[in-house]
């Protein structure tokens, strides 16, 4: 198995209730706490999450000029601009915690014709988070 590097592209995201999404990132996708940075009135000022050499990093909204330019989903009517991909090794063990925890699913667990078991999950603030066993690394390699 090639060697696991750091990842140097990390999605940042803001959330409403930043507590809640660390816990629910890191009980149902399987993220490890790397750095959580508190900030006033029990927000996070940053935090850092990790898995398998990737990392998300995320924060409370912020109501300064920069946070203002940002909303969750569930402010904006659902709408979306970008998703993620998160490689899993076991699809089907995270998603039974994702069904276990209420997630809304967007597109059911499924096999799909590049050899990837993979489904697609809104998060507490309606984020899609698409997760399964593909790896693009590996698989032009």
């Amino acid at each position: 198995m090639a060697e696991t590097k750091p990842s140097t592209i990390m999605p940042a995201l803001r959330y409403r209730d930043a507590h809640a999404a660390i816990d629910w990132f890191c009980n149902v996708l399987g993220f490890t706490r790397h750095a959580v940075y508190d900030g006033p009135d029990n927000t996070v000022a940053h935090a850092e999450l990790t898995l398998n050499g990737g990392m998300i990093m995320l924060g409370s909204q912020k109501d300064d000029e920069y946070g203002r330019r940002f909303k969750t989903p569930l402010e904006a009517g659902g709408i979306e601009t970008c998703s993620a991909y998160v490689v899993v090794e076991d699809a089907d063990a995270v998603y039974a915690r994702a069904q276990a925890a209420g997630a809304p699913i967007v597109r059911p667990i499924q096999d799909t014709d590049y050899g990837s078991r993979e489904f697609t999950i809104k998060d507490p603030e309606g984020h899609s988070w698409s997760v399964g066993t593909y790896n693009p690394w590996a698989a032009h390699s």
